[in-house]
């Protein structure tokens, strides 16, 4: 299947490993110009080498922290000088730690709002102008299943990403006339290095093997086994394309049926 975006810009945020990686992968794949950022300088620069190496796809590595509003504007800026307006955005960052309610302070609350829900509007904010002169944009928020079914002891991801949800599904129908989409996904359990480290923390502490715990991670899951990080970047690649032109403020799960709702 064609996707249609061969020559397309598109930014992925948190790229430099895991599920960002992954979608920057596959929409590399499908011949788009990709922007990747993420803090890591370095780890950021060998996750270019390889997409580039794998796909043969122009790739723009910019080290930026999706908190400070002025890596933000640089990294849009460099995209815009080096390639074109940005056609396609994922908006993606890692987790606010973990806790309860009575665990978190004002700060506490401040960072994850900035973390996941300001970095998302921030970065959305700069590329809709070229969007809106092209009449073509996709924005895909990569949230988390906590949207959908919250989850234990992450109160403030299950906050944020929640907000972030909600301010998409506004966002999509005003820049509907555009032709600009804006839809989210929710990966579910993924195999990616915070999994893993996830599996050898609780190996250590229940005195079983990496393995095991991995395992363990497997027990709700109805299909019975850990995702794929390339299975969600598949579904934000189809999101991204010219297929999916008529899909809007969607929220999508990729869990293995984790998910016990109807909607």
């Amino acid at each position: 299947m064609d996707l249609g975006i061969k020559g397309r810009v598109a930014l992925v945020a948190a790229a430099s490993k895991g599920l960002g990686k992954a979608a920057a992968m596959e929409l590399a794949r499908e011949g788009a110009r990709v922007v990747i950022a993420a803090r890591g300088e370095e780890e950021l620069g060998a996750a270019a080498d390889e997409i580039r190496a794998a796909t043969g796809a122009e790739v723009l590595p910019v080290p930026a922290d999706v908190t400070k509003v002025t890596d933000i504007e640089a990294l849009v800026g460099r995209a815009q000088a080096e390639f074109d307006d940005v056609d396609i955005l994922v908006n993606n960052a890692g987790g606010p730690r973990p806790g309860t309610f009575t665990d978190m302070t004002d700060e506490d609350w401040l960072s994850a709002v900035n973390l996941n829900l300001m970095s998302t509007v921030r970065l959305t904010r700069l590329v809709l102008p070229g969007m809106r002169r092209k009449g073509w944009g996709r924005i895909i928020n990569m949230t988390s299943i906590s949207v959908k079914q919250p989850m234990a002891n992450i109160i403030l991801s299950n906050a944020a990403r929640s907000a972030v949800v909600a301010m998409a599904k506004t966002l999509s129908q005003q820049v509907a006339p555009d032709g600009i989409t804006v839809n989210n996904v929710c990966p579910g359990t993924i195999l990616t290095d915070r999994v893993r480290s996830l599996a050898a923390n609780t190996a250590q502490t229940q005195g079983i093997s990496e393995e095991e715990a991995l395992q363990g991670m497997q027990t709700d899951i109805p299909m019975g086994r850990i995702g794929r990080p390339e299975e969600l970047a598949a579904l934000i690649a189809f999101l991204a394309s010219e297929r999916a032109s008529y899909i809007t403020g969607a929220t999508i799960q990729v869990d293995g049926g984790v998910y016990r709702g109807l909607l």
